[in-house]
């Protein structure tokens, strides 16, 4: 009887189990002979005679008789126990290979399951069984060298390929091109592709993606432009790595160059292409292109939904983001960790609890496996809701933390104004976190200690932002001269973030001089920044120097700077509502207005006297108070209390620091109303109860 093999090599299905002798001889007489070999394996897992069947399962792969994705699990077993014949690899090449051809059916067969170490064996053993190696094997080792990330042993084979004279092969220069700009490597490659004789697009492509990864966008268009002159026509992999370098430079008009040579090179329907446009133009800031390009696909797979849901929750668009979501569900789309990992971020940045709540009950529903990325996510999002138990919930459920969900606990704690101590060995972005508590909890000297113990303790030398962070921590404090000497001894010159935080001290203590020199230096550093011309107005403001409040407001005009409107968002029945500071639009405004005379009333009678300091106007006290009353935290409140149940928790999230005044007074509405209100400002959360305030009136 002759074997076709061919009908084989196909994934198979899981077949019924054969649990005699009888049945197992039966298969061989009927001249089963596929059947036979996998109810043979069966068999033998059963017995757990686990040697025999890597033994047997490798040589029957090797002969073409099964494929590596055949199931040999029994519909009775229970589908852990038993797997595909890709988890029974031989630990060792058991019997010398007699030709190249087998040394190539073992090299197919180990990549297949991922058996990197295996291949390298093998690759090496080569020359024992008197075989000379060549291209096919090199480029099967080099991938091996990638899987086992091991750059010396790559360099080695990669000298064997050229002192065996096989390195002009096109598939081996791509691989070797490949494997080098993996590893950043980027002049060796480089060197390799110039000296290649002849280069097909896999080699310009795997060239200009390394130029790409190591940031050279410069040079990544240079290679195109000689690509081009060579009169190798472009891939879609070259048109996504060029889409991946204007995101890169951030240049908008050169990525609508690029995306014109899509559509003049008849890619317009590539579904690669275009997904890669969507995440560029929404990267970018340019949402509308981004939705005009994804709306314009005749096919979509889940990635290119996620990469517009993602682009709309980057851009702010949390409402379009979960109608596109609605959208794909309708549309009996399927969505991965991916897409609920951007819905989450989306439901962080506002502090939407409600909404990410839900999408972690349909987490739940449908079953998605809750792995790091996903769980570190819920993390963020109920630390940033300011729902802490809900996140230490999740975060003590979890098996496996790195630091990025280290840090996003630590974060949560610290904009709570709770520090703790475990024991994680931190990196750079948890110092940051830890520093920012310090600094919100007025922990000085900790902090101090800190800071200093990164480069002593665990070899961490600090950045600029430890650095902003130690400088804040001292401005709060009240401790300028000592953070202006931090900035002075600094081993690198200072950059914007250092001076912003000291100059955000000397308005706090109200320390003029200091405030102007700092924001002096701060415009020679960055001349077009807002943030800046608004704070050093407001220094002058608080000396009463009103010419220079206004020059600095004449010379914001002429730049063309505008400051950014303050407002609070508050989320009631599934509707977020948004107040601007005098906002009377809302169309509860009349009963809105009502409520805080009637609250202004009552505050008065039990102490509360405005902080008209906090007005930086030259009007008189009347107006300065009419203008505090017309805050957008404080409209949100109002609007809360008229719209939530009596007693109910109240959130409120806003864009900017909440000033002194409005601090003081939700102290005092959180008394007269018996009611717990949370507000998330730009720096921490503030939780309001009985007349005081979680951050101890430290912010």
């Amino acid at each position: 009887m002759v074997l076709d093999p061919r009908p084989m090599i196909g994934a198979e299905q899981p077949m019924t189990l054969i649990t005699s002798a009888d049945q197992l001889s039966l298969t061989l007489r009927e001249g089963n002979i596929r059947l036979f070999h996998i109810a043979l394996l069966q068999m033998l897992y059963l017995l757990k005679d686990m040697d025999t069947v890597r033994i047997i399962g490798a040589s029957l792969v090797l002969l073409f008789l099964l494929s590596v994705n055949t199931s040999i699990t029994p519909l009775r077993s229970r589908p852990n126990r038993f797997g595909p014949l890709k988890a029974a690899r031989p630990t060792s090449v058991t019997t010398a290979p007699h030709s190249r051809e087998a040394v190539r059916r073992y090299a197919v067969f180990y990549s297949k399951i991922k058996g990197y170490k295996e291949t390298l064996d093998l690759f090496r053993s080569m020359g024992s069984f008197e075989l000379d190696v060549d291209s096919y094997t090199c480029n099967f080792a080099l991938k091996a060298c990638f899987g086992l990330r091991d750059y010396e042993a790559g360099r080695e084979i990669i000298r064997i390929a050229f002192d065996r004279r096989i390195s002009d092969d096109r598939f081996l220069g791509s691989s070797m091109i490949s494997f080098l700009v993996k590893f950043d490597d980027i002049d060796e490659a480089r060197r390799i592709f110039d000296g290649m004789l002849e280069k097909d697009v896999v080699c310009w492509n795997s060239m200009l993606g390394g130029y790409v990864k190591a940031c050279q966008y410069d040079k990544a268009f240079g290679l195109f432009h000689s690509m081009c002159e060579c009169r190798i026509r472009p891939s879609p992999v070259t048109m996504v790595s060029l889409i991946q370098a204007c995101g890169g430079m951030k240049n908008i008009e050169f990525g609508k160059c690029v995306h014109g040579c899509v559509l003049g090179l008849g890619m317009g329907d590539d579904i690669l292409v275009l997904t890669s446009l969507v995440d560029m133009y929404s990267k970018m800031g340019d949402i509308g292109s981004a939705h005009s390009v994804f709306e314009g696909m005749s096919v979509k797979n889940l990635v290119s939904w996620n990469a517009m849901i993602s682009g709309c929750v980057q851009n702010g668009s949390l409402l379009e983001s979960f109608v596109l979501f609605r959208r794909l569900v309708v549309s009996g789309g399927g969505f991965d960790s991916g897409t609920i990992v951007s819905l989450l971020q989306g439901c962080a940045q506002i502090a939407d609890l409600r909404n990410g709540k839900i999408i972690h009950c349909c987490i739940l529903r449908r079953g998605l496996e809750l792995n790091l990325i996903l769980c570190t996510a819920l993390v963020d999002l109920y630390s940033k809701c300011s729902a802490l138990k809900q996140a230490r919930f999740v975060f003590d459920r979890m098996n496996d933390k790195n630091v990025i969900t280290w840090t996003a606990m630590l974060v949560g704690l610290a904009q709570n104004g709770i520090m703790i101590k475990e024991g994680v060995r931190p990196n750079e972005t948890t110092f940051v976190s830890l520093l920012t508590a310090c600094s919100h909890s007025g922990l000085v000297e900790e902090g101090i200690d800190f800071f200093y113990g990164m480069e002593t303790h665990y070899k961490i030398r600090p950045t600029e932002k430890h650095y902003a962070c130690l400088v804040d921590l001292l401005g709060r404090a009240g401790r300028l001269e000592e953070a202006e000497a931090v900035i002075n001894q600094m081993p690198f010159t200072p950059g914007s973030s250092v001076f912003e935080a000291l100059l955000s001290g000397c308005r706090t203590h109200k320390n003029i001089d200091m405030g102007i020199r700092t924001g002096d230096r701060l415009l020679r550093l960055d001349a077009m920044n807002p943030g800046t011309h608004i704070m050093l107005s407001n220094i002058y403001a608080e000396a009463r120097r009103w010419d220079a409040v206004n020059h600095i407001r004449s010379l914001m005009r002429r730049k063309g700077l505008r400051k950014t409107p303050g407002y609070s968002l508050i989320e009631v029945k599934n509707q977020v509502h948004s107040f601007f500071a005098g906002d009377d639009s809302h169309p509860n405004w009349a009963e809105i207005h009502q409520l805080l005379e009637k609250l202004r009333s009552v505050v008065e009678a039990i102490g509360y006297v405005p902080e008209t300091s906090c007005v930086l106007r030259d009007v008189d006290e009347p107006t300065k108070i009419k203008l505090l009353w017309r805050h957008s935290e404080r409209l949100a409140i109002a609007f809360g209390l008229l719209s939530t149940p009596a007693g109910s928790l109240i959130r409120i999230t806003k864009n900017l620091r909440v000033c002194v005044d409005c601090h003081t007074l939700t102290k005092y509405i959180s008394k007269v109303v018996k009611r717990e209100i949370i507000v998330r400002d730009a720096n921490r959360f503030h939780h309001f109860i009985d007349g005081n305030c979680s951050c101890n009136d430290y912010w």
